[in-house]
């Protein structure tokens, strides 16, 4: 539970060619096998004629250009002298769909004329439902298209690939064996000499072709976002209005930016050109529905993207296919070796076998050691897979396993991120659930920062599911091993759905739990309304059931929040409440933070005797618990102490190491606030471009963190170190910015200490400005009545003399 007053946050272009909109194609089905046709000829070096293959398959008209994998293929060729070529095998790689053939297509027509002996095609058809075509079989047709007549060519496999490549070995020829799916396929394929070039396409890494035959790989991704818009609207152009970019890019999205699904999609949109884009979208997002929104009606067209991925699923083996299956069910769409292992219930050694396995086959992409993803579509498809193959009790013990693993390791990272906070009492994990641990904190960090994502969808899954005991569960512990720098609207919507799961569960210590946390997080994002709501309603609970604790907790939390409305005089009496149960309660932590509250109260009210009392007993506090935290967010206000004080040397060496405390716990909300304190000493000590530096960066993180109410802190006292440069206009933009900021959160004294900078800096800008000054230092005085603590006074006399010298 935290209850310290920094608590509160606060080009890839497409090119299309001109052709009609509906002949724009990137992946596709090339059908026919072995393409033949009736041959030219041309001599042969002892004068005899053999045939000159011409075999590709048409271009691919309007194709989205992949202009920097097209330069990777070119980097193989050598000049027009005919030397030998810088590799011999090039292999294309990629998941379904991706647009290997029409990448290899649209780049062997390019360089064709480069290849003057011919051009070979096969399709390999190596995860077709039917059988793929073999080795022997491709041999007997590349042979008799060379000139070899049909009884010539020999039974055997050795011989028919020594004949090959004997009639190839003074030719300059490319040869494009597509669809491959083993290396057995293609290695008897391959010519011998270092003229010709083979361009092989697979969905599968053909490891051993770069390992033993020298191949190149180039593993091709998704569309970038801008080619896989313009492939949705050459598609639709001439029969939809005008779609929405940002709906076309969401589309694209859910289509995981997949050539051949996103042609799929943009068909059925063009064929109905009544139908909203919002409709088609939505219908996506649910992706039990995926494959019937995509359906186009045409059997051959509308079962594309589910069939190429059917084939490469059938050919894994039986413990590969269930692993990808259970995949399906994972909360989010990246996961960990270990997340892996705790859904299908193996060792890690074993899973990343199966992983391999599959990252081999191309239906899951590793993006780092031990990280995986799927496409969208890929685990959509998972997904389904799981629903018809694994039954019910099997999918419900693999999400319990994963959700439990993600549970125990959240709680074992909280055990460094929040050490101070109490921790769940957690039933055991289940069997064949192996959480992590870890070393230090820096580790625990990493991994709350990568899981984060997943975290949050783990509690929706188990809400989903009605585990109402692990949705509250997974949610309350999250709360406190959130990675430093979370966002703090982050956690608002599974907090939500935690505090429905502990009602359900009828757990009101849970319910009390949550609403403290959601308080906080409600803080967080400036809805102080919000906030003081659920920590009210978390006090009557501990109140309710006798619990001194938390409801010294509550009382700490209500006071932080008056203070935050500047309700300073109800500030105070909640804190010092709250530090006498605490002491009562022998919690020493808490006592320390709840003084460092205190402190604050008395400072923002300008009471800086008191202020420095409640500071030195704090400090002395936090540092006995060496706490780091508490210590930088004291060091903080002791800077500006000192700095009002007249010792601004000091202020800075405060203010510094509060900075690097934050900086050492890799605390970007903490360290945006104590710059704060940073750029104040600064500006005392005159160095206004450092104050400048450390406003722009508090700036630019509370834009990050969502903190409307602390960016405009550093906005009104950028406005400040301006003036003292003699820029007033730039000074006015400032305070104006901070102004309005201030004047949307509802926060009249910050929106008033803008205005009063605003009217200033008008003033000095240009005399003449003399009434608009006026009126801001009126309005600013108008916001002023309500508050009755000394720093108000002073700040109240200062306009009253403005007023009156400007009258």
């Amino acid at each position: 539970m935290t209850g310290a007053d920094d608590e509160r946050p606060g080009s890839t272009h497409s090119e299309l060619s001109e052709t009609s909109s509906r002949d724009v194609v990137q992946a596709r089905d090339i059908t026919g096998g072995i393409h033949f046709h009736e041959q030219a000829t041309a001599p042969d070096r002892d004068g005899s004629t053999t045939p000159t293959p011409r075999q590709l398959p048409a271009d691919v008209r309007g194709f989205v250009n992949r202009t920097d994998e097209l330069d990777e293929l070119n980097a193989v060729l050598t000049d027009d002298s005919g030397g030998p070529l810088v590799v011999s095998v090039y292999v294309i790689a990629g998941t379904a769909g991706a647009g290997k053939t029409s990448l290899a297509l649209r780049w062997a027509h390019q360089v064709r004329d480069r290849f003057p002996d011919g051009q070979l095609y096969v399709n390999l058809r190596g995860y077709d439902p039917g059988q793929p075509v073999t080795a022997q079989e491709a041999l007997h047709r590349l042979l008799t298209s060379l000139g070899v007549r049909a009884p010539s060519v020999p039974q055997d496999l050795d011989a028919a690939a020594a004949l090959y490549r004997s009639l190839l070995a003074d030719r300059r020829t490319l040869v494009v064996l597509d669809n491959a799916a083993t290396v057995a396929q293609v290695r008897p394929l391959l010519p011998g000499g270092a003229s010709s070039l083979v361009v092989v396409t697979s969905r599968s890494r053909l490891s051993g072709l770069a390992v033993r035959d020298g191949a190149r790989r180039l593993t091709l991704g998704t569309l970038p976002e801008r080619e896989a818009i313009a492939l949705l609207r050459a598609v639709t152009a001439g029969y939809r209005p005008q779609d929405d970019e940002q709906q076309l890019a969401e589309l694209a999205r859910l289509c995981a930016r997949l050539p051949l699904a996103l042609r799929i999609a943009a068909e059925r949109a063009a064929s109905h050109p009544h139908m909203r884009l919002h409709d088609l979208t939505a219908d996506l997002r649910d992706e039990s529905a995926l494959w019937d929104a995509l359906s186009t009606g045409d059997d051959d067209e509308s079962e594309a993207v589910r069939t190429v991925f059917a084939w490469s699923y059938r050919a894994l083996p039986d413990q590969a296919a269930r692993l990808f299956r259970l995949l399906g069910l994972h909360p989010g769409p990246e996961f960990s070796l270990a997340a892996a292992a705790a859904l299908t219930g193996v060792t890690t050694i074993r899973a990343r076998q199966l992983l391999d396995s599959l990252v081999g086959a191309h239906l899951l992409e590793q993006t780092a050691p031990d990280r995986y993803q799927f496409h969208d579509l890929l685990r959509a498809y998972s997904l389904d897979q799981a629903q018809h193959e694994e039954p019910p009790q099997e999918r419900r013990s693999a999400l319990r396993r994963v959700l439990e693993w993600y549970l125990h390791t959240t709680d074992a990272a909280q055990s460094w991120i929040s050490p101070d906070e109490d921790r769940l009492a957690l039933p055991a994990p289940p069997d064949g659930v192996r959480p992590l641990t870890f070393a230090d904190y820096d580790a625990a960090v990493d991994w709350a920062e990568r899981e984060h994502p997943n975290i949050l969808q783990a509690v929706r899954a188990a809400a989903a599911v009605e585990d109402d005991r692990l949705a509250w569960q997974l949610c309350a512990v999250l709360w406190h091993a959130q990675f430093p720098s979370a966002a703090g609207a982050d956690w608002l919507g599974v907090g939500r759905i935690g505090l429905e799961a502990a009602g359900r569960a009828g757990d009101r210590a849970a319910e009390g739990l949550l609403l403290t946390d959601l308080g906080m997080a409600y803080a967080r994002v400036n809805d102080l309304a919000a906030s003081l709501a659920c920590h009210r309603r978390a006090l009557e609970i501990w109140e309710e059931l006798g619990d001194r604790l938390n409801t010294a907790h509550s009382r700490n939390l209500i006071g932080l929040n008056h203070l935050h409305r500047r309700q300073l005089d109800a500030a105070a009496r909640h804190f010092e409440q709250a530090i006498a149960d605490f002491q009562e309660q022998g919690s020493a932590h808490w006592t320390a933070t709840a003084l460092s509250n205190l402190a604050t109260t008395h400072y923002r009210a300008g009471r800086l005797p008191q202020a420095a009392t409640a500071v030195e007993q704090a400090l002395t506090a936090h540092r006995a618990l060496r706490n780091r935290r508490g210590e930088g967010n004291v060091l903080r206000l002791l800077s500006g102490l000192q700095r009002e004080q007249g010792d601004v040397e000091e202020s800075l060496s405060s203010a510094q190491a509060a900075v690097d405390i934050a900086l050492g716990l890799r605390n970007l909300r903490l360290e945006a606030y104590w710059l704060l304190a940073l750029g104040e000493a600064q500006q005392a000590a005159g160095k206004f471009a450092d104050a400048l530096t450390t406003y722009q960066r508090s700036a630019a993180l509370q834009l990050q963190l969502g903190d409307r109410s602390k960016q405009a802190f550093a906005w009104h006292h950028t406005g400040e170190v301006y003036r003292r440069l003699d820029r007033p206009a730039e000074a006015a933009d400032f305070h104006r910015q901070a102004a309005a900021a201030h004047h949307g959160l509802h926060d009249a004294w910050h929106e008033a200490l803008a205005l009063d900078g605003l009217g200033s800096a008008l003033l000095d800008e240009s005399p003449e400005a003399w009434r608009t000054a006026r009126r801001h230092w009126a309005e600013a005085l108008r916001l002023l009545s309500d508050f009755d603590d000394p720093r108000a006074t002073t700040m109240r006399d200062g306009l009253e003399h403005r007023l009156a010298e400007t009258a």
